[in-house]
């Protein structure tokens, strides 16, 4: 496996090729057989019904790891779609609790250019549903002297504790600074706190968080209901209101966002990794995801966690944060983890046919590298099977 090194060498040469480069001529033919290197809605098969899913004690046992394909599905791109859909629902169900589509929120949108001297400017979101509000209030940095845009945006995942701790602007997420100097490429923050809390440890009652304001009928760590939605559904859920707002904001009438739509990225590191994975994987509007040493719960398999390694030794099911996770996610610990019917390559293959760059770290053994490495190959597999092996 890569040192650190050369996977931050090679997030760094994936975000410039994809994010700012011009995209290939190849993928300009009209010719319908290359796959789009982004799509302009946040779910482009919600028009899928969601499949049936039998009781936990029907679920069969899989090992290694679930086909990607299965459910009578060909191995074309054209019957991807589909298939996207119903891992989504998967992972909805029985990992994360559902990430709410907003068709009944209304979302508006205000972005304040950088001062006469500066680079930063400033957008902020607010959604509204039934009388509650999220509002996101995000820095926006616009590079100087590099022409007027509409310019690719890195969104990173960030954590602020103001007035201690503030990410520095550009905010590059744990990308190198340097790497982006003199290039045309913007940057906008996720708050993530604005949409639920993180929390450093033991599970929580999250439920006067601002989404579950928003959404009483989930909730978070603890739960009295019959219903959990674990924080990554969450998280997910605001970035995909920031690109709403991004949308929105790119098309006021004064002063409009120069911020090219059709290539947004997004990134973070450790648990705001697999926080960026789920965004990227849910939201396919977003053209890059790249998510660094993420660990359990990110890319590595479940199940190839807790067959390979010693019980508390990485983050498994056993062993992560129940905050982040739905509660019915528990009932998959242990030898019970084969009865899963998706895994974490299927999560990575929820980007696909957009661009996704996954990385380790192998200084850190609680990141199951060796999982993540299983994990990250079987999904360049379904990557290669769909035709788009480069991407």
């Amino acid at each position: 496996m890569r040192t650190l090194a050369q996977w931050t060498g090679a997030a760094c040469c994936a975000a410039l090729l994809i994010v700012s480069a011009a995209v290939s001529a190849d993928d300009h033919r009209d010719d319908h057989h290359k796959p789009p290197l982004v799509f302009n809605v946040e779910n482009t098969g919600a028009h899928y019904p969601t499949p049936y899913f039998p009781a936990f004690g029907q679920l069969p046992i899989i090992r290694p790891l679930p086909d990607p394909f299965a459910g009578g599905h060909d191995r074309s791109y054209v019957s991807w779609e589909r298939r996207r859909n119903e891992i989504k629902a998967a992972i909805e169900k029985y990992e994360i609790g559902p990430k709410p589509d907003c068709s009944d929120c209304t979302v508006s949108a205000t972005y304040t250019p950088p001062a006469s001297g500066s680079n930063t400017g400033a957008l902020q979101v607010v959604v509204t549903r039934n009388g509650k509000t999220v509002t996101l209030n995000e820095r926006v940095y616009i590079p100087a002297g590099v022409g007027n845009g509409p310019f690719p945006v890195v969104i990173a995942m960030s954590l602020a504790f103001p007035p201690f701790f503030v990410p520095a602007i550009p905010n590059y997420g744990s990308l190198p600074a340097s790497v982006f100097a003199g290039l045309p490429v913007a940057t906008i923050d996720f708050f993530h706190n604005d949409v639920t809390q993180y929390s450093f440890s033991g599970v929580i009652d999250h439920t006067k968080d601002p989404f579950y304001q928003l959404y009483p009928e989930l909730c978070a760590g603890v739960c009295s209901g019959t219903s959990n939605s674990g924080q990554y559904a969450a998280w997910a859920w605001g970035v995909s209101r920031l690109i709403d707002g991004i949308e929105i904001a790119s098309k006021q009438a004064v002063n409009p966002l120069p911020i090219d739509v059709q290539h947004l990225a997004v990134t973070g590191c450790s648990y705001a990794g697999k926080m960026a994975l789920f965004a990227g994987a849910f939201d396919e509007r977003v053209a890059l995801t790249i998510a660094q040493e993420n660990g359990g719960g990110g890319a590595p398999a479940w199940r190839v966690s807790h067959e390979i390694e010693a019980q508390g030794s990485v983050e498994d099911v056993d062993d992560t944060d129940y905050n982040w996770f739905a509660g019915q996610m528990k009932q998959f610990a242990g030898e019970n983890v084969y009865k899963l019917p998706v895994d974490h390559h299927e999560l990575m293959a929820m980007v696909a046919p957009r661009g996704l760059l996954e990385t380790g770290n192998t200084d850190f053994y609680w990141l199951s590298n060796r999982s993540n490495y299983i994990s990250a190959r079987a999904t360049q597999e379904i990557y290669n099977t769909l035709g788009i092996s480069a991407r």
